[in-house]
């Protein structure tokens, strides 16, 4: 098992470049359901942090009331992988939408965007703008080179 200060930079490095994931919740009869998402997270020397911009649909909001967590997975066509299972919180107070809608629109390329492309999303406080905070539990970085046999090391954490 991997150090956190080792395993987080390499999964936002990779997790950023990929940018895209498969996000899953689960309902409350212990089914599945995935998406595709965009995070953006927050690595600052001591934790890691994601930030989802997002729709409060019906379903994000009873999946995540009935069992508050999200797996996170993100793949590229070389095989890099990255996964974080998180604590994951719908929230709509202000100023957290505020702070992650400027995330966002300041965040590095091809990470970062402006939310107002998203429609209904004109402005931070829009009522069709909330926000998931992803807490991970555990971490995986897994390299292509390492499954194609080419070196490089699988990185793994958790809490």
């Amino acid at each position: 098992m991997n150090d956190l200060n080792q395993t987080a930079p390499a999964f936002v490095e990779m997790a950023h470049r990929i940018v895209w994931c498969t996000a899953a919740t689960v309902d409350a009869e212990e089914r599945p359901r995935s998406r595709i998402l965009h995070p953006i997270w927050q690595w600052d020397g001591a934790s890691l942090v994601g930030w989802i911009a997002t729709r409060p649909t019906p379903v994000k909001r009873a999946h995540l009331a009935t069992h508050p967590y999200m797996s996170v997975n993100y793949w590229t066509p070389s095989h890099d992988t990255c996964a974080a299972e998180c604590r994951a919180a719908l929230l709509f107070d202000d100023a957290t939408r505020i702070v992650v809608w400027n995330l966002f629109l300041n965040g590095p390329e091809p990470v970062g965007y402006d939310p107002a492309i998203v429609p209904g999303w004109d402005k931070p406080l829009a009522e069709e703008f909330a926000v998931i905070r992803l807490d991970p539990w555990r971490l995986r970085v897994f390299p292509g080179s390492v499954l194609l046999g080419q070196g490089g090391t699988v990185l793994n954490w958790q809490q």
